[in-house]
């Protein structure tokens, strides 16, 4: 009975000391206060003793109970929750609407597609959805700013989580910078006609990396300092100019719609379903983004109410949108005489009205600096979450008392995003995406299968290993039907197999008892509705390209080397510090 008021006193303590330490610190205290850090010589015992480091740290799993609460601590202040599904549905809107549907639609229109190019949009649209549900109800049930980091770090484990979370997290740093160089290009090309025209051109650099690009910079600086001021008046700022995107889609479609020629979908699938597919695979690109707002469920008033209906509900109507936008396009004007380059602008002009070009443009510049506001929301939280965690100093992971947001989180991604926006022309930028997107949100739906079906010290062994070989099927049987698809195989008897095998495995899923049920939220019709979400996104994968797949690999193989020397042994010590250290 006297431990309490004891343990009272401390948490009192705590927090009084939080209170009166300054948040603007770097003492190497800050950045690697773990035990294998404070010396060489604990640092060389550390690395004499990888290998069992490793074996205790590959399969180790976090809980809900650790992100949520332990987890939060490392941050000293809370990130207010001043966000509501009306919030998230905006934010959403704002971070996937970008700039790609007015430049995608048309190149797959054109080249791809065809008129079907609508078909595509919806085939991808259904697979964003499919994972959206999958964010959704971890969302719900474990609302922190981590994002997939937290859900595959609590299912699938520390060593998993921190390659997913390495590799989304440069993807998303790369993406900010070339979103930076499409800005200075789009807004030149509307003043001057010339996307190099704010360019500072420096011959004794290497080709690739001799335009310097200020105004790429700045837009940067600005978007990231508005997101560090706060989360509520980023969201008004979103909210504000959603609408004029809104209206200007609203324009698009009722005026394409108003000039449209039913002859023009004829022929409507002159590439096949093989196209369709292909480009479905592209235009996916114009549905990512909402993992960014994901990532903000920490700072929701009610994260189950609000995370299904912001995140389903804007992704349900970015889908409709799209395929309304695609349509009105390809009624407007013939495929065949579709730009590539500039498709809505090129199909006012050819009807009169070249004036609305300006709108197009506006729109799309728009749409980017959204993009910008809203990623570097969900970069900063991602980042903290990783930061909470150790795997990266946890310095990175302090919220500002005043703000109640993480500013050194930002600042880093900001002053990565911005370095590499300055020097790298947006051809380099493009070479570096990769399929880290798709396979995050595989390993989500993989996440969520797990947590259903396997409860540690519940589960029996027998039913592990059953689920297990079951999970084994699904993931075989979907690669191979990515591989027989992307080799050209036109018999219809290995689509049969491994369009079986799936589903035996699916349905031999749906037979196994479940030992998790969702507390609030829950994705409907599991196992089927993830495991067709693993099976899409591998299928997409596997169209990728070559060089997709080397690049993921190199940057898996840097980030291991990252792992072994600083980010294993900093987890280690956090996961066996003893009780009383941990609580401070």
């Amino acid at each position: 009975m006297e431990a309490q008021p004891q343990e009272s006193r401390s948490d009192d303590q705590i927090h009084e000391q939080n209170q009166q330490r300054s948040y603007w610190r770097w003492r190497k205290q800050d950045f690697f206060p773990e035990i294998s850090f404070q010396s060489f010589s604990s640092y060389k015992s550390a690395l004499s003793a990888t290998c069992p480091r490793l074996a205790d740290r590959l399969l180790s799993r976090s809980s809900d109970a650790n992100e949520l609460d332990a987890a939060r601590r490392e941050s000293e202040n809370p990130m207010r929750r001043c966000l509501t599904w009306w919030d998230l549905l905006w934010l959403s809107f704002g971070s996937v609407v970008g700039s790609g549907v007015f430049v995608i639609t048309g190149q797959e229109a054109r080249i791809g597609a065809g008129p079907a190019v609508v078909v595509s949009y919806a085939i991808s649209g259904i697979s964003a959805l499919l994972s959206v549900l999958c964010y959704a109800e971890f969302g719900v049930e474990i609302p922190v700013a981590g994002g997939s980091f937290s859900y595959l770090r609590v299912e699938l484990g520390d060593f998993i989580a921190f390659i997913a979370a390495g590799n989304i997290l440069l993807e998303a740093i790369v993406g900010a910078a070339g979103l930076g160089r499409s800005w200075s290009s789009y807004l030149a090309s509307l003043v001057k006609n010339d996307s190099d025209f704010f360019r500072i051109k420096v011959d004794s650099f290497a080709k690739g990396f001799d335009l310097l690009d200020p105004v790429a910079v700045a837009v940067l600086l600005v978007a990231n300092g508005i997101a560090m001021s706060g989360t509520k008046r980023t969201s008004w700022l979103n909210f504000i100019t959603s609408i004029v995107t809104v209206c200007v889609i609203v324009f698009i479609i009722v005026v394409g719609f108003t000039h449209s020629k039913s002859s023009n979908l004829v022929p409507f699938f002159p590439y096949g379903a093989k196209g369709v597919v292909q480009s479905a695979a592209v235009v996916y690109w114009s549905y990512t983004g909402f993992d960014m707002v994901a990532n903000m469920a920490e700072e929701t008033e009610k994260p189950s109410r609000d995370i299904p209906i912001g995140l389903v509900g804007s992704m349900s109507m970015i889908t409709v949108v799209y395929c309304l936008m695609a349509l009105a396009l390809t009624m407007m004007v013939k495929y065949t005489e579709i730009d590539v380059n500039a498709a809505y602008s090129v199909a006012f002009t050819q009807i009169g009205m070249k004036w609305a070009t300006y709108l197009v443009g506006i729109c799309a510049l728009k749409g980017m600096t959204t993009s910008l506001l809203v990623g570097s929301m969900g970069q900063a939280r991602y980042t903290t979450q990783i930061a909470r965690s150790h795997m990266i100093p946890p310095w990175f992971a302090l919220v500002h008392p005043k703000t109640g947001t993480p500013i050194y989180a930002t600042l880093l991604v900001t002053i990565l995003s911005a370095i590499i926006s300055f020097f790298t022309s947006l051809d380099v930028l493009s070479s570096v995406f990769s399929f880290a997107t798709l396979f995050i949100f595989m390993l989500v739906a993989i996440a969520l299968l797990v947590r259903r079906y396997y409860v540690k010290n519940v589960t029996p062994e027998t039913g592990l290993v059953k689920f297990l070989g079951l999970l084994f099927l699904i993931i075989a049987s979907s690669i191979g039907l990515s591989a027989l698809w992307n080799a050209g195989v036109s018999g219809w008897i290995g689509y049969a197999v491994t369009g079986g095998i799936w589903f035996v495995g699916t349905l031999g899923l749906a037979l196994l008892p479940k030992y998790r049920v969702p507390k609030v939220w829950g994705v409907p019709l599991v196992p089927w509705l993830p495991s067709f979400s693993i099976a899409m996104n591998l299928f997409l994968i596997g169209s990728l390209g070559y060089v997709a797949f080397l690049r993921f690999v190199i940057c898996t193989a840097v980030m291991l080397l990252y792992y072994i020397f600083v980010g294993l042994h900093a987890t280690y010590d956090v996961a066996h510090r003893p009780m009383d250290e941990a609580k401070f």
